[in-house]
């Protein structure tokens, strides 16, 4: 009997204590939470890498703020944005979808827009895979490609470029071309259609795909596994310019949305161009 009796004065104890230790634990999480701010930042897929250094450079000035990316194609972003996606920047690789979020549905803060860097479609291959192919002219000579589709930018610029080259027939809207009419167009060539341009990457680095188009700056890092058989003409893509703009998120309170706008002038300052520069993007913009 005195042994349940001193058995259950201990779990009485004990459940005490882990009560108190328990609320202690909630306090100090809430505090940690509660501190700084946080920001939510949608980045085309092919600013990943760079855009943790500009954000690692923004921090040393600003401790305060977290900045947690989103990156997938433009496309995604934008109807995630649409859908109601919290979202206090977007960075995108095309002016097309920022036109979309500032034009049609009203969600860009007045002056915040700024075009940022440039970029080039290249054609890829691993440096071993001993492909025919030299570029965008015989790309149909690949047993396969790995191509974005048209509502990712990179897809669409291939589009373009393919379309200017005579490959593929005039039209207004060359992204609304089918990875199948592109395939028809090149010979009947197996394509790989890819959600972003990363993927793109990954399936040419994974030798899923012979050959595949993507971004001269996605290709840094990876200058010892692959070939770059040619950097398409802006004559053929026209120019490949990715815009910066502030959103406007109604769940955001004020330390936010100036954290926010802040690290759209960062992005766009002088100080950021460097760290593009060495992620091989154009800084030349207007």
């Amino acid at each position: 009997m005195l042994r349940r009796i001193v058995s259950v004065l201990l779990t009485v104890v004990l459940a005490g204590l882990l009560t108190a230790c328990g609320t202690a634990a909630s306090d100090a999480t809430g505090s940690d939470a509660g501190s700084g701010t946080e920001i939510q930042v949608f980045i085309a897929a092919s600013l990943s890498k760079v855009m943790e250094e500009v954000a690692a450079k923004y921090n040393e000035a600003h401790p305060e703020v977290k900045v947690i990316f989103n990156a997938d194609s433009s496309g995604t972003l934008l109807t995630q944005i649409e859908e109601g996606y919290e979202c206090d920047v977007f960075f995108s690789a095309a002016g097309k979808q920022m036109n979309t979020l500032e034009k049609d549905d009203g969600l860009v803060e007045e002056g915040t827009r700024h075009n940022v860097v440039n970029n080039q479609v290249v054609v890829i291959s691993r440096k071993d895979s001993n492909t025919a192919v030299t570029g965008l002219k015989d790309i149909g000579k690949a047993s396969s490609i790995a191509l974005a589709d048209g509502s990712v930018p990179v897809g669409r610029y291939t589009r373009v470029a393919l379309m200017n080259s005579g490959i593929l027939p005039e039209t207004e809207d060359p992204s609304a071309y089918t990875t199948k009419e592109v395939s028809e167009a090149l010979g009947g060539v197996e394509i790989s259609e890819q959600g972003n341009v990363s993927k793109v990457l990954a399936a040419v680095v994974e030798e899923s795909c012979e050959v595949g188009t993507t971004y001269y700056s996605d290709t840094y890092g990876y200058e010892d596994e692959l070939n770059i058989l040619e950097r398409v003409s802006y004559d053929l893509t026209g120019d490949v310019i990715y815009p910066i703009a502030q959103v406007k998120n109604s769940e955001a309170d004020e330390a936010e949305k100036a954290a926010a706008r802040g690290f759209v002038e960062f992005v766009a300052s002088d100080e950021a161009k460097e760290i593009f520069q060495k992620y091989f993007f154009d800084t030349e913009v207007e």
